[in-house]
């Protein structure tokens, strides 16, 4: 079996995931961040991380640029979650997205968050072509989320 892709944070990313979680918990969004909330798979409690939702076409995404985390590992189990912000809690279904349909998501991704989550693309960039985008695809999971209710 291919071992998957999964970069641990760094101390520096910690540090960061750490003071983004607190202003958003707050009600403050850095660059459109939300609080992921989503049921460990083997204990059911609430874990949560930042995130970047992104739209596209009217679509909402959630991508996962450290490869298959244990968020991602419990997306696909729950097959959804909560977004938060502040005291706003969007519940929503998920669903992963096929590795051919995602260079266009990845590269809006990287257009948007390329300051932040760039260094966990290597050598790849918005400006990269489709061909080297499905090369890379399989390690950056992407779930199409959509509101319940």
């Amino acid at each position: 079996m291919t071992e998957l892709r999964n970069l641990k944070p760094s101390k520096f990313d910690r540090i960061f995931n750490g003071l983004a979680k607190r202003l958003t918990k707050i009600g403050i969004s850095l660059a459109g961040s939300q609080i992921l909330a989503v049921r460990g798979r083997k204990s059911g409690e609430w874990r949560t991380t930042p995130v970047n939702p992104l739209t596209l076409r009217g679509e909402r995404y959630l991508v996962a640029p450290r490869g298959h985390t244990q968020w991602v590992r419990n997306m696909r189990a729950a097959g959804g979650g909560e977004l938060r912000l502040g005291r706003r809690v969007e519940p929503f279904t998920a669903v992963e997205v096929e590795d051919g349909v995602k260079p266009e998501i990845l590269r809006l991704y990287l257009k948007k968050w390329a300051w932040e989550v760039g260094r966990f693309f290597d050598d790849v960039d918005a400006r990269s072509s489709d061909v080297r985008l499905l090369e890379i695809a399989p390690g950056f999971p992407v779930f199409r989320i959509s509101a319940q209710g």
